[in-house]
């Protein structure tokens, strides 16, 4: 796990002992006069049956239904994702961040990355906020989510790229100190107190449509995941058609159906 051990630690960061440094980077810290507390309990939710059938069409189409079982296990995807409301740094200050308040509103990016100051991290974490705009023309919200303090992430976010550090982003950095964020979405790794790259995809019925986790030496793909994300917008908006292998937009889209599906074939 040397790939992702912390060089340095910051001001009241939950930096497991196994990721920490005798060799503390200083860190010139701002506390935000919006600072009102650490995070609030998980909220969890029940898991329920979803259909992929879209509610502006007014014709009868044919549903790709994914069914979740009804289960105290932790959630995966088809089941209502658990909701939250912790702690952020976003724009210098921190804020409060309820995952329900975007149900109805904007589908979600959620992704866990084991700790601030490392390595592999940083990368992708700024990959994502560099590449913001794209998400956001796709109704999409992204989330990012460690078990460090806030005061971690601001420093982290006050410490320029050069340096190691993340800059200023274009969406918020989640505080999970409690680790309950991490373990709900079975991401967590016990003997260590950090999560697994887990990244999740929740559509705005609050329903997880997607997830990856890698180990933590292994960075993950912005465009994999923006793909994943047209792909899974594209059937949701044609009920009756799914996107095979590699299905980019303006590619040619499936109909699951034993003779439909080889006008598809056909044409490959």
């Amino acid at each position: 796990m040397a790939s992702c051990s912390a060089t340095s630690t910051t001001l009241l960061s939950s930096t497991p002992k196994a990721f920490s440094s005798t060799n503390p980077i200083s860190q010139t810290l701002t506390i935000p006069k919006s600072f009102n507390g650490l995070c609030k309990p998980l909220q969890s939710q029940p898991s329920r049956s979803i259909s992929l059938t879209s509610r502006s069409h007014s014709r009868r189409t044919t549903s790709f239904v994914v069914k979740a079982s009804v289960s105290n296990e932790l959630p995966l995807v088809g089941n209502i994702a658990p909701d939250f409301e912790a702690e952020a740094v976003f724009d210098q200050e921190f804020i409060k961040v309820k995952l329900s308040e975007y149900i109805g509103k904007k589908y979600v990016v959620l992704f866990f990355y084991p700790l601030d100051f490392t390595f592999v991290c940083p990368t992708e974490i700024t990959a994502f906020s560099d590449r913001h705009a794209e998400f956001e023309q796709l109704n999409t919200e992204i989330l990012g989510v460690s078990v460090d303090s806030v005061f971690s992430h601001l420093a982290w976010v006050q410490t320029d790229r050069k340096s190691g550090g993340l800059g200023d982003l274009k969406y918020p950095l989640i505080s999970d100190v409690t680790k309950s964020i991490s373990k709900s979405y079975g991401v967590l790794i016990p003997d260590q107190g950090i999560a697994l790259r887990g990244l999740f995809i929740i559509d705005k019925e609050g329903v997880i449509q997607h997830s990856t986790i890698n180990n933590l030496a292994i960075g993950r793909s912005v465009d994999e995941t923006k793909r994943t994300l047209q792909a899974l917008q594209y059937v949701q908006d044609n009920p009756d058609e799914v996107c095979p292998a590699g299905w980019k937009p303006g590619e040619k889209s499936m109909k699951p159906d034993p003779k439909l599906s080889k006008e598809y074939f056909s044409a490959i």
